[in-house]
Protein backbone atom coordinates (compact mmCIF):
# COMPACT_ATOMS: atom_id res chain seq x y z
CA UNK A 1 0.00 0.00 0.00
CA UNK A 2 1.02 3.62 -0.45
CA UNK A 3 1.72 5.22 2.91
CA UNK A 4 1.42 8.88 1.89
CA UNK A 5 -1.43 8.56 -0.60
CA UNK A 6 -4.44 10.85 -0.25
CA UNK A 7 -6.49 9.23 -2.99
CA UNK A 8 -5.79 6.34 -5.35
CA UNK A 9 -7.73 5.01 -8.34
CA UNK A 10 -7.13 1.94 -10.45
CA UNK A 11 -8.10 1.88 -14.12
CA UNK A 12 -10.72 -0.70 -15.12
CA UNK A 13 -11.77 0.45 -18.58
CA UNK A 14 -12.30 -1.52 -20.67
CA UNK A 15 -10.73 -4.29 -18.62
CA UNK A 16 -8.57 -4.11 -15.50
CA UNK A 17 -5.25 -2.50 -16.50
CA UNK A 18 -2.93 -5.10 -15.02
CA UNK A 19 -0.43 -7.67 -16.21
CA UNK A 20 0.73 -10.97 -14.65
CA UNK A 21 3.51 -13.16 -16.04
CA UNK A 22 5.10 -16.26 -14.49
CA UNK A 23 8.31 -17.81 -15.83
CA UNK A 24 9.51 -21.39 -15.51
CA UNK A 25 12.32 -20.40 -13.14
CA UNK A 26 9.84 -18.94 -10.65
CA UNK A 27 10.06 -15.27 -11.60
CA UNK A 28 6.81 -13.34 -11.47
CA UNK A 29 6.04 -10.04 -13.21
CA UNK A 30 2.99 -8.16 -12.02
CA UNK A 31 2.11 -4.63 -13.18
CA UNK A 32 -0.89 -2.48 -12.37
CA UNK A 33 -1.92 0.94 -13.59
CA UNK A 34 -2.81 3.36 -10.79
CA UNK A 35 -3.48 7.06 -10.41
CA UNK A 36 -2.29 8.26 -6.99
CA UNK A 37 -2.53 11.61 -5.28
CA UNK A 38 0.20 11.67 -2.64
CA UNK A 39 0.94 14.30 -0.03
CA UNK A 40 4.09 16.38 -0.30
CA UNK A 41 5.31 18.65 2.47
CA UNK A 42 6.23 22.02 0.94
CA UNK A 43 8.67 24.47 2.49
CA UNK A 44 7.72 27.85 1.04
CA UNK A 45 10.32 30.11 2.65
CA UNK A 46 11.96 30.64 -0.77
CA UNK A 47 8.71 30.95 -2.72
CA UNK A 48 8.61 31.41 -5.73
CA UNK A 49 12.25 30.28 -6.06
CA UNK A 50 11.66 27.10 -4.11
CA UNK A 51 12.58 23.51 -4.90
CA UNK A 52 10.88 20.42 -3.52
CA UNK A 53 11.39 16.69 -3.29
CA UNK A 54 8.02 14.94 -3.27
CA UNK A 55 8.18 11.29 -2.14
CA UNK A 56 5.98 8.35 -3.03
CA UNK A 57 6.26 5.79 -0.21
CA UNK A 58 4.94 2.24 -0.40
CA UNK A 59 5.41 -0.98 1.55
CA UNK A 60 3.65 -4.20 2.44
CA UNK A 61 0.66 -3.81 4.74
CA UNK A 62 0.43 -7.29 6.22
CA UNK A 63 3.75 -9.05 5.57
CA UNK A 64 6.76 -8.08 7.70
CA UNK A 65 10.37 -8.26 6.61
CA UNK A 66 10.67 -11.89 7.75
CA UNK A 67 8.10 -12.90 5.14
CA UNK A 68 8.67 -10.49 2.25
CA UNK A 69 11.58 -8.28 1.25
CA UNK A 70 11.45 -5.55 -1.39
CA UNK A 71 14.53 -4.60 -3.39
CA UNK A 72 15.05 -2.10 -6.17
CA UNK A 73 16.24 -3.49 -9.45
CA UNK A 74 18.86 -1.47 -11.26
CA UNK A 75 17.31 0.94 -13.76
CA UNK A 76 13.87 -0.31 -12.77
CA UNK A 77 12.35 3.18 -12.52
CA UNK A 78 11.24 4.62 -15.82
CA UNK A 79 9.80 8.04 -16.59
CA UNK A 80 7.85 8.69 -19.75
CA UNK A 81 9.06 11.28 -22.21
CA UNK A 82 8.53 14.79 -20.81
CA UNK A 83 7.33 15.96 -24.20
CA UNK A 84 4.14 13.99 -23.63
CA UNK A 85 3.39 15.55 -20.23
CA UNK A 86 4.18 18.87 -18.62
CA UNK A 87 3.86 20.62 -15.27
CA UNK A 88 2.92 24.24 -15.77
CA UNK A 89 4.28 25.56 -12.47
CA UNK A 90 7.19 23.16 -11.93
CA UNK A 91 10.14 21.71 -13.79
CA UNK A 92 10.90 18.04 -13.27
CA UNK A 93 14.62 17.83 -12.44
CA UNK A 94 15.02 14.14 -11.58
CA UNK A 95 14.12 11.34 -9.20
CA UNK A 96 15.78 9.23 -6.52
CA UNK A 97 14.88 5.86 -5.01
CA UNK A 98 15.70 4.63 -1.51
CA UNK A 99 14.75 1.74 0.76
CA UNK A 100 14.68 1.44 4.53
CA UNK A 101 13.35 -0.71 7.34
CA UNK A 102 10.43 0.66 9.33
CA UNK A 103 10.13 -0.70 12.87
CA UNK A 104 6.61 -0.75 14.31
CA UNK A 105 4.81 -2.54 17.12
CA UNK A 106 3.57 -5.15 14.63
CA UNK A 107 7.05 -5.89 13.29
CA UNK A 108 9.61 -4.61 10.81
CA UNK A 109 8.55 -3.69 7.29
CA UNK A 110 10.50 -2.83 4.17
CA UNK A 111 9.64 0.67 2.96
CA UNK A 112 10.40 1.77 -0.61
CA UNK A 113 10.52 5.46 -1.51
CA UNK A 114 10.66 7.27 -4.85
CA UNK A 115 11.42 11.01 -4.60
CA UNK A 116 10.52 13.37 -7.44
CA UNK A 117 12.64 16.53 -7.53
CA UNK A 118 10.78 19.65 -8.68
CA UNK A 119 11.69 23.31 -9.08
CA UNK A 120 9.13 26.09 -9.44
CA UNK A 121 8.96 28.26 -12.54
CA UNK A 122 9.18 32.01 -11.94
CA UNK A 123 7.77 33.29 -15.22
CA UNK A 124 4.20 33.71 -14.02
CA UNK A 125 5.18 35.39 -10.76
CA UNK A 126 7.69 37.68 -12.45
CA UNK A 127 4.98 39.00 -14.77
CA UNK A 128 2.22 39.19 -12.15
CA UNK A 129 4.15 40.49 -9.13
CA UNK A 130 7.85 41.27 -9.50
CA UNK A 131 7.79 43.51 -12.58
CA UNK A 132 4.69 45.51 -11.47
CA UNK A 133 6.25 46.09 -8.03
CA UNK A 134 9.52 47.32 -9.54
CA UNK A 135 7.70 49.67 -11.93
CA UNK A 136 5.55 51.02 -9.09
CA UNK A 137 8.65 51.84 -7.03
CA UNK A 138 10.25 53.61 -9.99
CA UNK A 139 7.00 55.51 -10.56
CA UNK A 140 7.01 56.73 -6.96
CA UNK A 141 10.49 58.21 -7.52
CA UNK A 142 9.08 60.47 -10.25
CA UNK A 143 7.73 62.72 -7.49
CA UNK A 144 11.32 63.73 -6.67
CA UNK A 145 11.49 65.58 -10.02
CA UNK A 146 8.20 67.41 -9.50
CA UNK A 147 8.38 70.90 -8.01
CA UNK A 148 7.69 71.06 -4.33
CA UNK A 149 4.98 73.68 -4.87
CA UNK A 150 2.93 71.20 -6.94
CA UNK A 151 1.15 69.73 -3.93
CA UNK A 152 -1.80 68.06 -5.75
CA UNK A 153 0.46 66.31 -8.27
CA UNK A 154 2.94 64.92 -5.74
CA UNK A 155 0.27 63.94 -3.23
CA UNK A 156 -1.91 62.13 -5.76
CA UNK A 157 1.10 60.29 -7.20
CA UNK A 158 2.24 59.14 -3.76
CA UNK A 159 -1.19 57.94 -2.66
CA UNK A 160 -1.77 56.14 -5.97
CA UNK A 161 1.51 54.21 -5.74
CA UNK A 162 0.81 53.23 -2.13
CA UNK A 163 -2.63 51.88 -3.04
CA UNK A 164 -1.15 50.04 -6.03
CA UNK A 165 1.40 48.31 -3.81
CA UNK A 166 -1.35 47.32 -1.39
CA UNK A 167 -3.31 45.73 -4.24
CA UNK A 168 -0.25 43.87 -5.54
CA UNK A 169 0.49 42.56 -2.07
CA UNK A 170 -3.05 41.22 -1.76
CA UNK A 171 -2.90 39.56 -5.18
CA UNK A 172 0.45 37.89 -4.44
CA UNK A 173 -0.94 36.27 -1.28
CA UNK A 174 -3.76 34.62 -3.22
CA UNK A 175 -1.32 32.18 -4.84
CA UNK A 176 -0.04 30.95 -1.48
CA UNK A 177 -1.53 28.79 1.25
CA UNK A 178 -2.02 30.55 4.56
CA UNK A 179 1.36 29.94 6.15
CA UNK A 180 2.55 31.59 9.35
CA UNK A 181 6.08 32.39 8.17
CA UNK A 182 7.39 34.99 5.73
CA UNK A 183 8.18 33.95 2.18
CA UNK A 184 10.67 35.49 -0.24
CA UNK A 185 7.84 37.14 -2.17
CA UNK A 186 6.40 38.64 1.02
CA UNK A 187 9.79 40.12 1.84
CA UNK A 188 10.20 41.56 -1.66
CA UNK A 189 6.72 43.12 -1.69
CA UNK A 190 7.24 44.55 1.81
CA UNK A 191 10.52 46.21 0.83
CA UNK A 192 8.88 47.71 -2.27
CA UNK A 193 6.03 49.00 -0.13
CA UNK A 194 8.52 50.64 2.26
CA UNK A 195 10.24 52.44 -0.64
CA UNK A 196 6.91 53.71 -1.99
CA UNK A 197 5.70 54.82 1.43
CA UNK A 198 9.04 56.53 2.13
CA UNK A 199 8.68 58.58 -1.07
CA UNK A 200 5.29 59.84 0.13
CA UNK A 201 6.62 60.60 3.61
CA UNK A 202 9.57 62.47 2.09
CA UNK A 203 7.24 65.00 0.50
CA UNK A 204 5.15 65.29 3.67
CA UNK A 205 8.31 66.04 5.68
CA UNK A 206 9.54 68.53 3.07
CA UNK A 207 6.21 70.34 3.02
CA UNK A 208 6.15 70.52 6.82
CA UNK A 209 9.69 71.90 7.11
CA UNK A 210 9.20 74.48 4.35
CA UNK A 211 5.88 75.57 5.85
CA UNK A 212 7.52 76.21 9.23
CA UNK A 213 10.52 77.96 7.71
CA UNK A 214 8.52 80.70 5.93
CA UNK A 215 6.95 82.20 9.11
CA UNK A 216 10.40 82.28 10.75
CA UNK A 217 11.92 84.14 7.80
CA UNK A 218 9.00 86.59 7.79
CA UNK A 219 9.38 87.29 11.52
CA UNK A 220 13.15 87.85 11.17
CA UNK A 221 12.53 90.21 8.28
CA UNK A 222 10.03 92.25 10.29
CA UNK A 223 12.44 92.41 13.21
CA UNK A 224 15.09 94.03 11.00
CA UNK A 225 12.70 96.79 9.80
CA UNK A 226 12.38 100.05 11.90
CA UNK A 227 9.16 100.41 13.89
CA UNK A 228 6.28 102.27 12.27
CA UNK A 229 6.08 106.01 13.14
CA UNK A 230 9.73 106.29 14.18
CA UNK A 231 11.63 109.25 12.70
CA UNK A 232 15.23 108.97 11.81
CA UNK A 233 16.97 112.25 12.40
CA UNK A 234 19.57 113.10 9.78
CA UNK A 235 23.08 113.89 10.86
CA UNK A 236 24.41 117.40 10.26
CA UNK A 237 27.87 118.81 10.02
CA UNK A 238 28.84 122.33 11.21
CA UNK A 239 31.36 124.35 9.21
CA UNK A 240 33.58 126.97 10.93
CA UNK A 241 34.48 129.78 8.50
CA UNK A 242 36.29 132.84 9.91
CA UNK A 243 35.25 131.94 13.44
CA UNK A 244 31.56 132.03 12.45
CA UNK A 245 29.50 128.90 12.99
CA UNK A 246 27.11 128.16 10.18
CA UNK A 247 24.25 125.80 11.06
CA UNK A 248 22.06 124.09 8.55
CA UNK A 249 18.87 125.97 7.83
CA UNK A 250 16.71 123.12 9.20
CA UNK A 251 18.22 123.50 12.69
CA UNK A 252 17.85 127.30 12.64
CA UNK A 253 14.19 126.99 11.76
CA UNK A 254 13.67 124.49 14.55
CA UNK A 255 15.32 126.79 17.08
CA UNK A 256 13.05 129.68 16.07
CA UNK A 257 9.96 127.53 16.43
CA UNK A 258 10.75 126.37 19.95
CA UNK A 259 8.05 127.10 22.55
CA UNK A 260 8.75 130.29 24.51
CA UNK A 261 10.81 131.86 21.71
CA UNK A 262 10.39 135.63 21.31
CA UNK A 263 9.44 135.13 17.68
CA UNK A 264 6.33 133.25 18.73
CA UNK A 265 5.33 135.99 21.24
CA UNK A 266 5.05 138.70 18.59
CA UNK A 267 8.42 140.33 19.31
CA UNK A 268 10.98 141.25 16.74
CA UNK A 269 13.58 138.67 16.11
CA UNK A 270 17.07 139.62 15.15
CA UNK A 271 19.35 137.37 13.34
Amino acid sequence: FFRNSKRADSHWITTPNQLLRIWNDGKVLYTLRLTIEAECLLQLQNFPMDTHSCPLVFSSYGYPREEIVYRWRRYSIEVSDQRTWRLYQFDFTGLRNTSEVLRTGAGEYMVMTVSFDLSRRMGYFAIQTYIPCILTVVLSWVSFWIKRDSTPARTSLGITTVLTMTTLSTISRKHLPRVSYITAMDLFVSVCFIFVFAALMEYATLNYLVGNKKPLEHSHRRARLPPAGAQVMPTFTTININHIMHWPPEIEEDEDDEPGSPCLEGKECER
